[in-house]
């Protein structure tokens, strides 16, 4: 993974936990451990499958969707 899908992953993290936070009103460090424990950010981890190239908000509708599977 280079510098630049690093950064994407990041920013793209930080705004899906405040989508997070705000929709759920959720502090931010228990929107964050949501997010973290999701197979949408384990899949965002890995460069390969290019999923860092979306945008947060399409990333955060993905994570919605698998919470409301599991729910």
């Amino acid at each position: 993974m280079n510098k630049t899908q690093k950064h994407l992953i990041i920013y793209i993290t930080r705004d899906v936990v405040g989508f997070i936070s705000q929709d759920y009103n959720l502090p931010t460090d228990t929107a964050m451990e949501a997010f973290f424990s999701s197979k949408i950010f384990e899949q965002l981890q890995d460069a390969e499958n290019g999923l860092y190239t979306e945008s947060a908000s399409y990333i955060y509708e993905m994570y919605r969707s698998e919470i409301s599977q599991c729910a």
